[in-house]
């Protein structure tokens, strides 16, 4: 095991990625020279050469569909979008190309492409870098979603992404960069995907939750034990699959379920896990199914109203107790 950056985990598998399968290789804004905004790229034009290591103009419609057709002809493109907020300006590659051309063909071609990039609250980006937008994409069939929440998931699900010949949404999160993990010294080391990770076992409520909010979910939890009340931590880490098993038989043994995520809560990923509990476990709830979201407004420029609009811990200790004192 070595300790690691989100962004260094991140990095060191892209390299090892890039030595293994000279297939792969890396195009975005500003990721040569300077390494892309969070140096997830730092480094690996020295060692690959600008045919691996692509600086774009700034046409997002561009170079994700640059990506698509290259992928299509037998290339493994992993492209940073430099915000995910910016996937808007390519659309019609992703959702109408991107995800649709296997089936369009009949599973002859192949789509092994990543659209990876950072998204998210912390920085006072405001409305148009600040957004969480994984949800959107659960919507369309053949595209996968993934969101880690940790350095080794980051590593793990990112190299599971490059090899899957299906393209693939990578949503990092902007405020986990700088944290800290374990990640295993094996450059084999993959997270499947559709297999959720039960984070803290409990018994009184399940609680499912990504990226950012996994720790600040675990804040809240620290507190609600104090208190005695047990939660069990699900973080579901892809999203498309969703690993709906897992969540279902954690609800069948606490009898309640909390959503929490960053992304609005109107239509947002939880309202999707609420509905399926319902549908599958629903003699086996005590309460009904919390869910906590950002509020439905443009995220705001300054912090303090930027933390109004995102749940924060108390609000997710409020929803618990929601489920157990009705």
């Amino acid at each position: 095991m070595a300790i690691k950056t989100y962004a260094m985990a991140i990095k060191d598998v892209l390299a090892e990625e890039m030595r293994r399968d000279k297939n792969v290789f890396v195009m975005g804004e500003d990721i040569a020279e300077q390494g892309g905004i969070f140096g997830c790229t730092r480094g690996l034009l020295a060692e690959f050469g600008p045919e691996r290591v692509r600086n774009t103009p700034i046409s997002e419609n561009a170079f994700v569909g640059t990506g698509v057709g290259a992928a299509c002809a037998g290339l493994r493109p992993v492209v940073e979008l430099m915000y995910m907020d910016f996937a808007y300006l390519a659309m019609d590659q992703l959702l109408n190309q991107a995800a649709k051309i296997r089936y369009m063909f009949g599973g002859k071609a192949k789509v092994p492409l990543v659209i990876r990039g950072q998204q998210g609250i912390g920085r006072g980006n405001a409305g148009q870098h600040s957004q969480s937008v994984e949800s959107l994409f659960m919507h369309i069939p053949g595209m996968k979603v993934a969101c880690p929440s940790t350095p080794a998931d980051a590593a793990g699900l990112l190299r599971t992404a490059i090899r899957d010949d299906n393209p693939v949404m990578f949503f990092e999160h902007k405020a986990l960069y700088a944290t800290k993990g374990e990640v295993p010294d094996d450059t084999e080391f993959m997270v499947p995907f559709g297999k959720a990770n039960i984070v803290k076992a409990g018994t009184d409520v399940t609680i499912v939750c990504s990226l950012l909010y996994v720790n600040r979910t675990m804040e809240a939890v620290g507190e609600l034990e104090s208190e005695g009340i047990s939660c069990e931590v699900i973080d579901p880490r892809t999203l498309v699959p969703l690993d709906m098993d897992t969540i279902v038989a954690s609800v069948k043994k606490t009898g309640r379920l909390v959503t929490v995520h960053e992304a609005h809560r109107t239509m947002g990923f939880g309202t999707e896990i609420a509905a399926s509990v319902t549908e599958q476990a629903f003699s086996y709830l005590d309460a009904p199914p919390e869910r906590l979201g950002a509020k439905m407004c443009t995220l705001p420029f300054n912090l303090g109203l930027e933390n109004a609009v995102v749940p924060q811990k108390d609000e997710i200790k409020a929803a618990v107790k929601r489920t157990l004192y009705r």
